[in-house]
C-alpha cells in the first residue's frame, strides 16, 4: 500500500471516519442505537405531499431502527445486540425513523430528555428534514447542544431540485440551505445526507452535489448508494422503466472523487449502506458492504489520494503526519 499521509486517521483509512472522531473526542468507541419514536413526515401526511420519498419504505430511513416498544425498551434491545460486538462501547441515542423534529416542542423535549438519561448515553443524534426546524425546535436543539453532544442529520440527497421533485422530497435546495444555516448559526453540528444513483442523475450531477455541500464545510456527511427496495414507489417505476445504476467500481471511484472535495475536518459518517437483504432489488452489490468499503480504500491507494486532496480548504495541510 502507498503511504497514507491523511492527517485524520489512526488506521489505513484515507477519510475522516466517524469511529476515528469518536475515539479522538471520547477516548473510546461510541456507537449509535437507532430509535423509532413514532414520527411521520410532511410528504407522507399530506401537509406537503403524500406517498413519502419514492425510495423510502414504510419506516422511512429507519429500516433498522427499534421495532416496537417504548424508547427505553428499544434502547436496551439495541444495547444487547451491539454489546456482543463492542462490549466496551458507549452510545448515542439515535432518533432515526422518519422526521424527528416533526412534533410539538413539548413532545420533542420529553423524548430527547428521556433518551439522554439512558445509561451509557454520551449524546444525541436527531435525523430530520431541513424544512422542519422552526424557531422553537431550534431553541430546544441549541439548549441540548450546550448540555450534551448533539448532531442533527439533515436529509438533502441532491442539490438538484428537478431530481428532488422526481423523488417527492417536497423541499428545495434553497430550503435546505436555510435549515442548514439556522443550525450552524447556533453552533449545532449538522451531518448532511447524500444519495448517489438517484433516477435521472448523471455522474456530473452527483459530483456537483458533493461540490456544493463541501463548500458549506459541514461537520459531517453521509454518502450512500441508492437502494431500490421492494414495495416502494421507486421499485414500481424501476420495474416499468429500469435505468442504469453504477457498478461497484464506478461507485468506488465516484465516492473517492466526492470525498476529495470535502475538507479533511469533515467527519464521514457513512460511505455506503446496506438495505434489508430480503427487500433490495438493485443494485445487489450494495449487500456486500465489506467489499464496497474495500473497493473505496483500494481506489484511494491506487490514486495515492485521500479526503480533501482536491479541496481548497485543505491547502497546506495535505502532508501532515498521521495522528495516532
Amino acid at each position: 500500500m502507498g503511504k497514507n499521509s491523511f492527517c485524520f486517521s489512526c488506521d489505513n483509512k484515507r477519510y475522516h471516519t466517524f469511529d476515528y472522531e469518536m475515539k479522538r473526542l471520547f477516548g473510546h468507541k461510541v456507537v449509535k442505537i437507532p430509535l423509532d419514536a413514532g414520527f411521520t413526515c410532511p410528504n407522507l401526511d399530506g401537509s406537503k405531499g403524500t406517498g413519502g420519498c419514492t425510495y423510502c419504505g414504510s419506516r422511512g430511513a429507519g429500516e433498522f431502527a427499534g421495532k416496537g416498544g417504548t424508547l427505553a425498551e428499544q434502547f436496551e434491545d439495541g444495547k444487547r445486540t451491539l454489546s456482543r460486538k463492542w462490549p466496551f462501547a458507549q452510545y448515542f441515542a439515535y432518533f432515526q425513523a422518519h422526521s424527528n423534529t416533526y412534533a410539538p416542542v413539548s413532545r420533542l423535549r420529553s423524548l430527547f430528555e428521556e433518551a439522554i438519561s439512558f445509561d451509557g448515553v454520551k449524546g444525541l443524534c436527531v435525523a430530520t428534514r431541513p424544512d422542519l426546524l422552526p424557531p422553537g425546535v431550534l431553541d430546544l436543539l441549541e439548549e441540548l447542544n450546550r448540555r450534551t453532544f448533539l448532531t442533527v442529520e439533515l436529509g438533502l440527497q441532491t442539490v438538484h431540485d428537478r431530481t428532488a421533485e422526481r423523488i417527492n422530497r417536497c423541499h428545495s435546495f434553497a430550503e435546505f440551505l436555510k435549515g442548514y444555516s439556522a443550525l450552524t448559526e447556533r453552533g449545532i453540528r449538522a451531518c448532511v445526507h447524500l444519495i448517489n444513483g438517484l433516477p435521472g442523475e448523471t455522474r456530473e450531477m452527483m459530483l456537483e452535489t458533493a461540490e456544493q455541500v463541501a463548500a458549506l464545510s459541514p461537520w459531517g456527511i453521509k454518502i450512500h448508494m441508492l437502494h431500490i427496495l421492494k414495495g416502494t414507489k421507486l421499485a414500481e417505476e424501476y420495474g416499468k422503466f429500469p435505468y442504469q445504476l453504477p457498478e461497484l467500481e464506478e461507485y468506488a471511484a465516484l465516492v473517492c472523487d466526492q470525498l476529495e472535495k470535502f475538507a479533511p475536518e469533515t467527519v464521514v459518517e457513512r460511505i455506503t449502506g446496506d438495505g434489508p437483504k430480503d427487500r433490495v432489488i438493485a443494485p445487489l452489490w450494495t449487500l456486500r458492504k465489506r467489499e464496497v468499503l474495500a473497493a473505496i480504500d483500494k481506489e484511494f491507494v491506487r490514486r495515492e489520494s485521500f479526503q480533501g486532496s482536491r479541496c481548497a480548504l485543505a491547502a497546506g495541510r495535505l502532508e501532515l503526519p498521521k495522528i495516532l
